[in-house]
């Protein structure tokens, strides 16, 4: 870099959610904090927007939408729930490639890519080749989550170390080794281990004090998947924990007719929400928090140290949340349910069991993966 680069770099970061609105929350907390780092930030999303994502303070690039076509992520659909094709494809590439020579950038960060977001190969491999074919050419980064969704297909580690040896130079992995280590979701890590700098938790800081109290938080994200585990909270709430306050975060992609039916079932001591922004004040002022175990969530609660039931999202063969609330549970800091075949008498038990433990001590996990990202870019 020059030294104008070196005081001001130009980072251009692309993240693609396709189901919930985690990959979107992480990534846009790295990118506001490089932002006010001095980096100018280029945030490329290709989700279905989220109000208040990626921030105010870098320069977003919203391409045409997609989502997940189905829980299990096997194909591609606009905003209508219609099957894109070629057209509308090639228009987003296109509109990709514009973005990237635009920003002209001397560091690219793609989101989870390649590891995972193979259906995003029609626009990131042609990516990969302009910035090959750059000059100056930018360093390129892989940003991924501690715990990876293990492949059972054949050759596809094979495939995602190729991609990584051919064309990245870094991949940051946002966790903490002493917590759960790449190698144990993705078997050819040895073969990339000269890439591999761990980052720490991409957490939030420590919350303000919660303006409202509410006894038992339960949440679903974004509220694509997650309803059978409202259902089953809400039925709880009507058992146990009677004179204690529940609040119910349904999620903003929850279906507009299952909210209207949760509300109106909803017992007096229960609130239900789409969402709330002061949500990670409101764990710090709970005794339990009930919810999937997505990486932002579990970092929400780890920072606040609030008591947790974990119900993983295992949908479409999913195995990351599964992984983390095992580990979680297995040092104490959380319990976990299966999401299959949930029931209300498993959860109130499990109700019960949380609420007799102490609040769990975190601080032997590294939750500082906002500013040592931000660092290891603004470094380079």
């Amino acid at each position: 870099m020059t030294a104008s680069h070196k005081s001001s770099p130009r980072v251009f970061f692309y993240v693609q959610h396709l189901l919930g609105i985690g990959h979107l929350a992480r990534a846009s907390r790295i990118a506001s904090a490089m932002a006010k780092d001095g980096c100018l930030v280029t945030v490329v999303t290709g989700g279905v927007p989220v109000n208040g994502f990626p921030g105010p303070d870098v320069n977003s690039v919203t391409l045409p939408p997609v989502v997940a076509s189905s829980a299990g992520f096997s194909g591609l659909a606009d905003q209508s729930g219609k099957a894109v094709g070629e057209e509308f494809l090639s228009a987003r590439r296109n509109l990709l490639l514009d973005a990237f020579h635009t920003a002209a950038p001397d560091v690219v960060i793609i989101e989870a890519f390649p590891f995972g977001r193979r259906q995003m190969r029609f626009e990131l491999l042609p990516l990969l080749d302009a910035i090959a074919s750059a000059k100056p050419k930018p360093r390129l980064y892989s940003s991924v989550r501690d715990i990876l969704q293990q492949q059972k297909k054949p050759g596809r580690d094979e495939e995602t170390v190729g991609l990584l040896r051919d064309h990245f130079d870094g991949v940051l992995v946002h966790g903490d080794p002493n917590f759960v280590r790449l190698e144990e979701t993705f078997p050819l890590t040895a073969a990339i281990s000269d890439k591999i700098t761990y980052t720490g938790i991409v957490a939030p800081p420590l919350p303000p004090e919660p303006t409202e109290i509410f006894d038992i938080v339960v949440s679903a994200g974004g509220g694509a998947v997650g309803r059978d585990l409202i259902r089953a909270s809400l039925e709880a709430a009507s058992r146990i924990a009677i004179n204690r306050r529940w609040l119910l975060v349904t999620g903003p992609n929850l279906p507009e007719q299952d909210f209207a039916t949760l509300t109106a079932d909803a017992p007096g001591n229960v609130e239900v929400v789409r969402f709330r922004k002061d949500f990670p004040s409101l764990l710090r002022g709970a005794e339990l928090s009930i919810s999937q175990a997505g990486y932002n969530t579990v970092g929400d609660l780890l920072v606040t140290g609030c008591r947790s039931i974990l119900v993983p999202f295992t949908a479409g063969g999913e195995t990351e949340q599964s992984v983390r609330a095992e580990r979680l549970e297995n040092l104490g800091l959380a319990l976990a349910l299966p999401e299959a075949g949930l029931t209300t008498d498993q959860l109130v038990g499990t109700i019960d069991k949380a609420l007799s433990q102490p609040k769990p001590s975190t601080l032997d996990i590294d939750l500082t993966g906002t500013e040592k990202t931000s660092a290891i870019i603004r470094q380079l």
